[in-house]
């Protein structure tokens, strides 16, 4: 059963999952990697984010994990690969 978009986000406001942060940590280096640009008001690079990554920063993750599996315009596979893993590991948490 997949959660909406709200119910992840509450899941994300305390989690401290060895998986997901992982998981959070491999899209934001597949995004860097890849040179996709998904949000413009970003105050630090995709890898920065990936090498800082904090608990809280999760919810920030997951928000681009949704725009990269609902992306028309984002045709790579191993990216909205790992953006699934990651809204999964999510679910699973």
């Amino acid at each position: 059963m997949e959660q909406n978009a709200d119910e992840l986000m509450k899941k994300c406001e305390n989690l401290d999952d060895g998986t997901v942060m992982g998981a959070c940590q491999v899209l934001l280096q597949m995004i860097d990697q890849k040179d996709v640009e998904i949000e413009e008001d970003k105050d630090q690079t995709y890898l920065q984010m990936a090498e800082n990554l904090k608990p809280k920063d999760v919810s920030k993750v997951l928000t681009l994990a949704l725009k990269v599996r609902e992306s028309g315009e984002i045709k790579d596979t191993e990216l909205k690969n790992a953006a699934s893993r990651l809204i999964r590991a999510i679910e699973m948490s």
